[in-house]
Order: structure tokens, then C-alpha cells, then sequence
């Protein structure tokens, strides 16, 4: 059987930059196992698989090890490849998920998402974090599935080089480590070894949290962030009570057809 598939660069808005994720369309869902197996021989940090349903649609996304809840850079590439490539009618589309009803709009030359906000609790400090980053973060803080940990500067972000076999060994999905920004409101960086990802070039679902967090630190509810990953990527963001707004660009990297 021969499946279409597409690749895009999430939250970039030249090829190369931001974050790349596989874009599957499905008449019906295969079994988990195989489109698991999809995932892992495709090797991004997600590929998302979607079907019909009705008047919207219904979204999976899978990294090469496991399946996630929410994942915002493969739902904008969705998005992108449906308004792109496949002919979708509108302004704006709707995806079923396991995190409840995501929708996309366009928003001038940008995607913009709206997802549900993930306020972070302060925690007690983690002593395998300051051990894998060199460094004591200045607060420890927990979402629902990942720790935020506040540093200094943006250089201090930029320049992390973590043991990732230490941040192995956390109960957390993904780790995010952030600063305020010296152009932007704040920079993040994210890491989520547990599912296969070591490091995340640029995360939509990290900002779930980011966006709350710093909102109410900087007393803003527009705010502009860059993740400082190798690739890059910039995100415009808005608290909405509790909904999070993240627009971003995207651009088409692959067409093609894969064959199960």
C-alpha cells in the first residue's frame, strides 16, 4: 500500500531552520504499532497522522519511540501541508486529539495555533538537572508532563551542553530550559530524551507552559520568544485565558509517497 507523505519546517520561514516533522494523511487509522514503526523509520522528533472526521479532523503524532499527547510544530506542519498542499477551503481548520480540539488559522503570513495552557507549579529543585547543566537553576517548576527550569541569561541557555544520560533518569517527558531574551521576551531550549528526542529544535507544546510563565513574570500577555536550538526557530505568542495562541511559519520540504 502506497501513503502519501509530506515534510515541513515548523515555526521557520526558509528551509533548514525551525523544526522538521513527517505529515501523513489516512483514510483510517493502521494499527499503533505500525504507524509507530512509520515513525521510527522516519526519524523526526514527530510524524503526525491524520484522518477526516466530519467537518474537522483527527490527529496523532508519534516520535521514533513513542506516542505524545500534544505536539505544537507537527500540528502546524499539518496545518501548512493541508492549507499548502492538499487544497483545504478556509481560514481555519479544527483537529480532534488527544488534548482535546486544537485549531489552526491563518494569520497574516503566519499559522497561528490555539492550544490549552499549561500552568507550572514551583517544585523542588531536581539535583540531576544542576548535575546534567553545570549549573543551579534559579527555580524549578512542573507542567503537566514537563519541568521548566529558569535561568540567568539567554547565553546561559545558548550555550548548554547537557549529559543527557543524566536527564535520563528524570519522570519527565521533556525538560525546557528558559531565560528572558535580549531581543525577544524570552529563549528556551528543550530536551525530551524519555521519548527519543534528545534535544527538540523548536517545541509548540513546551510554549503551552513558556507562554503562562512568562506571561505573568513579564506582565504581558503578547510576547515574542526564539528556541535556541542549532536549527532555530521564532514563535509570536498570546495568553488567552486559558488557551495559549502560538503563530508561526512554515515551508515545504518533501512530497512524496512511502509504501507499507
Amino acid at each position: 500500500m502506497k501513503l502519501q507523505i509530506y515534510q515541513a519546517d515548523a515555526f521557520a520561514a526558509n528551509l533548514f531552520k525551525g523544526n522538521p516533522a513527517a505529515v501523513v494523511p489516512l483514510t483510517g487509522w493502521f494499527a499503533d504499532e505500525t504507524m509507530q514503526q512509520i515513525a521510527a523509520e522516519n526519524n523526526l522528533s514527530e510524524t503526525a497522522f491524520f484522518i477526516p472526521e466530519g467537518d474537522h479532523f483527527h490527529i496523532r503524532w508519534f516520535t521514533p519511540k513513542s506516542e505524545v499527547k500534544l505536539c505544537g510544530h507537527a500540528t502546524l506542519a499539518t496545518a501548512h501541508i493541508l492549507f499548502n498542499e492538499l487544497n483545504f477551503a478556509g481560514e481555519q481548520m479544527a483537529f480532534n486529539s488527544q488534548s482535546g480540539i486544537l485549531t489552526v488559522k491563518k494569520a497574516g503570513d503566519k499559522l497561528q495555533l490555539d492550544f490549552p495552557a499549561d500552568f507550572a507549579r514551583e517544585a523542588q529543585a531536581v539535583p540531576v538537572f544542576a548535575e546534567a547543566f553545570g549549573v543551579h537553576p534559579l527555580a524549578t517548576f512542573k507542567g503537566k508532563t514537563d519541568y521548566l527550569l529558569l535561568f540567568d541569561s539567554e547565553e546561559t541557555i545558548r550555550n548548554f551542553q547537557p549529559d543527557i544520560s543524566l536527564l535520563l533518569t528524570t519522570d519527565a517527558r521533556g525538560i525546557m530550559v528558559t531565560a528572558k531574551g535580549t531581543e525577544v521576551d524570552f529563549v528556551s531550549r528543550f530536551f525530551a530524551p524519555a521519548v527519543g528526542v534528545n534535544e527538540d529544535p523548536v517545541t509548540g507544546s513546551a510554549h503551552t507552559t513558556l507562554i503562562p510563565f512568562w506571561s505573568k513574570r513579564l506582565n504581558k500577555t503578547e510576547l515574542t520568544a526564539l528556541q535556541l536550538s542549532a536549527r532555530g526557530g521564532q514563535l509570536w505568542c498570546t495568553l488567552s485565558g486559558d488557551r495559549v495562541l502560538i503563530a508561526g511559519k512554515a515551508v515545504t520540504y518533501l512530497r512524496g509517497e512511502i509504501e507499507i
